[in-house]
C-alpha cells in the first residue's frame, strides 16, 4: 500500500499473516526493482536496473543490501519465510485460547476503557421491534469507522439469547478458496473468553473434513469473528457460546458461468454438514463488508462515499441486499457473478453460506453505510437482522 508517513514516501509492505512482524518501506525510486524479485530474475538484472535507475554503477552494495533487508524480514520465498510460517502455525496450535490480534489497535486493550467505549457506541440505539431474531449481519470495518450499523444489529438482539449457540460465519481474507476455517479455541478478548460449541465444531470435522482447515492459524489474524465476538460479548457476558467459522473465497472460476459454489463437492458436504450440526435455536452472526472501491482496490478512481460512481454502487448494493432480505441464494448469486463481482464483496461467500444453511428467514435493512476507508477508496457495509417469518 502507498506510505502513509509524508516524511517517508514510497510503497508500504507487510505481511498480513504476521509470519514477520517488519514494515518496509520502499523509496519510489526502487519500487522499479520489485518485479525482479520473481525467482527468475538475476542478481546481475537487480545490478542492471539499479544502475539504470541511479546511474551509479557501484550498487553491488545496494543490491546486497535489498536483498539482505528482504530475506531477514521473510519477505521472499525461500527456507527463511518457511521457518517463520512453520513456527507461527505450531505457536498458534498450542495456544489454549485465541489471544485478542486487533486489542489495544482496533478497541481499547483495558477492560474499563473498552466497556465506557462500547456504551458510547450504543448510546441512542433504537428500541427493539417486534420479531423473534434468528441472525443478524454486521461490519468487520474498525468498529470505530463502521460503529453506527454493528449498533444497528447489535441492538436488534433481545436479551434472552444469551444461552444459544452462536454460528459466527466471518469473512476469512487470508483462507484458501472452498475451504472453512474451525478452531476449538475460546476468543479471548479484554472482557473474558468464549466458550467453544465444540459439538457444532466437531461434526463438521467428522462429515466435511475435506474443505477444512482446522486449527486454522487464520484465525490468529482475521478480525472479522474478532469484533463479532466482542459486540456478542457486550450483550451477553463474556462466556456466549461460539462456532466461529471462517469462509473463505469462493474462487473466480466459477465466476461468469451457470456454477454455483456447492458444485464443489466438498463445498456441499460442509453446507450439509452445518445444517446437520446447527442447534434449530442456534443465532446465525455474520462478520461481513460489502463493496470494496477506488484506488486501494484496484479500480482507476479515486472514490469518495456515496459520490459519483459510489451512488451507483450503493443501487447495485441495495440490489443485493433485496436478494438477502427475501433469501434469495440464486438471485443474490447471479448478482455476485455479474462481472465477476467487480464489486468486491468480501462477504460473499459468508453470505451465501448462511442463505444455504440457516433456516429461512425474512431479512430487514436497519442500515447501509459507505466509509472512506482512506482519501480514495470506499468500503461500503451494513446493519441487518433476520427473523422467523414468510419469506416472499
Amino acid at each position: 500500500m502507498p506510505s502513509p508517513m509524508e516524511d517517508r514516501p514510497g510503497l508500504l509492505m507487510r505481511d498480513s499473516f504476521h509470519y514477520s512482524e517488519a514494515t518496509l518501506i520502499m523509496p519510489p525510486p526502487l519500487i522499479g526493482v520489485l518485479d525482479l524479485f520473481d525467482g527468475k530474475s538475476t542478481e546481475l538484472d537487480l545490478h542492471e536496473r539499479l544502475t539504470r535507475i541511479t546511474g551509479d554503477l557501484a550498487v553491488s552494495g545496494l543490491a546486497q543490501h535489498l536483498i539482505q533487508t528482504f530475506d531477514e524480514a521473510a519477505f521472499f520465498d525461500n527456507e527463511t519465510y518457511a521457518r517463520r510460517k512453520r513456527e507461527k502455525h505450531a505457536e498458534f496450535a498450542g495456544l489454549a485460547v485465541r489471544e485478542p490480534a486487533f486489542a489495544g489497535g482496533a478497541y481499547p486493550a483495558e477492560r474499563g476503557e473498552l466497556t465506557a467505549t462500547f456504551e458510547r457506541y450504543f448510546t441512542g440505539a433504537r428500541p427493539l421491534r417486534a420479531g423473534e431474531v434468528t441472525g443478524l449481519a454486521a461490519p468487520h470495518v474498525s468498529p470505530e469507522g463502521g460503529w453506527e450499523s454493528y449498533r444497528e444489529a447489535y441492538a436488534s438482539l433481545p436479551p434472552e439469547l444469551g444461552s444459544r449457540t452462536f454460528i459466527v460465519l466471518g469473512t476469512s481474507h487470508y483462507g484458501a478458496p472452498g475451504k472453512f476455517g474451525l478452531t476449538r479455541k475460546p476468543y479471548r478478548t479484554p472482557w473474558g473468553d468464549t466458550t467453544p460449541a465444540c459439538d457444532v465444531i466437531d461434526h463438521l470435522l467428522e462429515n466435511a473434513p475435506e474443505s477444512i482447515d482446522s486449527e486454522d492459524y487464520c484465525h490468529a489474524v482475521e478480525h472479522s469473528i474478532e469484533f463479532q465476538v466482542l459486540f456478542l460479548q457486550r450483550c451477553y457476558g463474556p462466556d456466549i457460546r461460539v462456532a466461529p467459522i471462517l469462509c473463505g473465497p469462493f474462487g473466480r472460476s466459477i465466476y461468469g458461468r451457470d456454477r454455483r459454489p456447492e458444485d464443489d463437492e466438498g463445498v456441499a458436504r460442509f453446507f450439509s454438514a452445518l445444517q446437520e450440526a446447527a442447534p434449530a435455536d442456534a443465532v446465525w452472526v455474520l462478520g461481513v463488508d460489502m463493496a470494496h472501491m477506488g484506488r486501494r482496490y484496484g479500480d482507476r478512481f479515486a472514490a469518495r462515499a456515496d459520490l459519483g460512481e459510489m451512488a451507483e454502487v450503493a443501487q447495485r448494493d441495495q440490489r443485493r441486499i433485496a436478494s438477502l432480505n427475501a433469501f434469495d441464494a440464486d438471485g443474490y448469486w447471479e448478482q455476485v457473478q455479474e462481472q465477476q463481482d467487480d464489486l468486491k464483496w468480501c462477504g460473499s461467500s459468508p453470505f451465501y453460506t448462511y442463505l444455504k444453511t440457516a433456516p429461512r428467514a425474512q431479512g430487514e435493512l436497519l442500515r447501509y453505510q459507505q466509509w472512506n476507508i482512506d482519501e480514495a477508496s470506499v468500503v461500503s457495509f451494513a446493519g441487518m437482522r433476520f427473523t422467523k417469518g414468510v419469506v416472499r
